[in-house]
């Protein structure tokens, strides 16, 4: 008799710390879920933490003309700060990027898609403060 109630009290201390453990892991992983989605940066820091790359004309490969424009989004202000200094070394990775390419390497979606992940490589290699997080093509002409 002493000893089935010494083990049914020890089940029941041992479903209670079971499901407590549960009842915490839940909140803990709802909680974390919260703050993820809650991170994403509004539309202000974005353009806060963005830099605009002033028209740039070029030659390109095929001795063919273009006119574009860039945004540069990075991961925070400073990092914007930063890249505003770097503008002439911007400038000359777009000018050097852009003149080992020709119009058929810019067309179409996947052309632009190429040119911007392999700028934002080449900026990020150059930054000490943060990362460029996206580039956009603001405008863009060839001739």
């Amino acid at each position: 008799m002493k000893n089935n109630k010494l083990l049914t009290v020890m089940l029941i201390i041992l479903v209670s710390i079971t499901l407590i453990g549960v009842v915490i892991f839940v909140l803990l992983t709802q909680f974390n879920k919260q703050t993820a989605t809650s991170e994403e940066p509004t539309i202000d820091e974005i353009v806060e933490s963005s830099v605009d790359v002033t028209e740039i004309t070029t030659n390109l490969a095929d001795n063919s003309i273009i006119m574009l424009s860039l945004k540069l989004q990075t991961d925070s202000k400073e990092a914007a700060e930063e890249l505003t200094k770097r503008d002439f070394q911007t400038k000359n990775l777009v000018i050097t990027q852009l003149s080992e390419m020709t119009e058929a390497d810019l067309k179409g979606k996947e052309g632009k898609t190429t040119f911007e992940s392999t700028l934002k490589s080449q900026l990020n290699e150059l930054m000490q403060e943060g990362e460029v997080q996206q580039v956009y093509i603001t405008s863009y002409i060839i001739q």
